[in-house]
């Protein structure tokens, strides 16, 4: 026997709330407007990528996924532009290499119509160039295409919640990458270590007579290394020269 309780929402209309339910009970349900107004509408994807098997397995993938519905597909860059602009949809997943246009240049085009838009890169490339032109471009999240079908439905949920998201296996070889990557010197760093000196005591307060007498140098000379060294750091007086070190957070006052 069925058990049924009947309840009243605050339009007045009566909803079962069945605890052995049939399933034409559920269908009779969710046939009721009321009901099917409390359930958000799925999130639309768009899927780009070249190789319909790929686009043919993602779709598969997320024809499970609740909440995650395929609104279209399509194969070069030019493509995606026009399929955006058509579906307006909530996510694409963006393959990088694409016929004619690529995906990163399809990318900054429908973030420029489309900013609410969020894309996440699906790429056979794994390297760290590629996933900071990929995030320079707009994209909110980057997953190879080793990764798995679950890890790729948490990407596009990650995303859509409003975090970023990157393939984990990615990030150990961008922080290797980074550590073989030249970083640039700072103006302070590009100064001699006469100049640090000079410019510490000028920091400091110290006149030009005063540092000459400590380095035993002519006050012309130490006239000589402060200009080079507002040259240096490009400003044009010692005021400048002091506000630049201290703003940069060059030297520990």
């Amino acid at each position: 026997m069925i058990c049924a309780i009947w309840i009243k929402n605050c339009c007045g209309a009566q909803i079962p709330h069945i605890e052995d339910a049939t399933d034409t009970d559920v269908e009779a349900r969710m046939s009721n407007p009321l009901v099917r107004a409390s359930s958000p509408p799925p999130v639309r994807l768009l899927v780009v990528d070249d190789h319909g098997i790929v686009r043919d397995g993602i779709t598969a993938l997320f024809e499970r996924e609740d909440g995650l519905q395929i609104a279209g597909h399509a194969a070069t860059g030019e493509e995606a532009i026009r399929a955006a602009q058509r579906i307006r949809p909530d996510m694409i997943i963006m393959d990088l290499v694409l016929p004619g246009l690529n995906g990163l240049d399809a990318t900054r085009c429908i973030l420029s119509q489309l900013p609410l838009t969020r894309i996440l890169v699906l790429s056979g490339c794994g390297t760290a160039e590629h996933v900071y032109r990929a995030m320079r471009a707009g994209a909110r999240g980057y997953v190879v295409k080793a990764a798995s079908g679950a890890m790729l439905v948490l990407a596009v949920r990650t995303v859509i919640a409003g975090h970023l998201y990157v393939s984990p296996g990615i990030i150990p070889v961008a922080a290797e990458q980074l550590l073989n990557v030249p970083i640039p010197k700072t103006p302070y760093e590009r100064l001699s270590a006469r100049e640090r000196e000079v410019l510490h005591r000028i920091v400091a307060g110290a006149s030009s007579s005063d540092i000459a007498q400590h380095l035993a140098l002519s006050s012309k000379t130490i006239d000589s290394y402060r200009s080079r060294l507002m040259v240096k750091l490009g400003v044009r007086n010692r005021s400048a020269l002091i506000r630049f070190v201290i703003d940069n957070e060059l030297i520990a006052l």
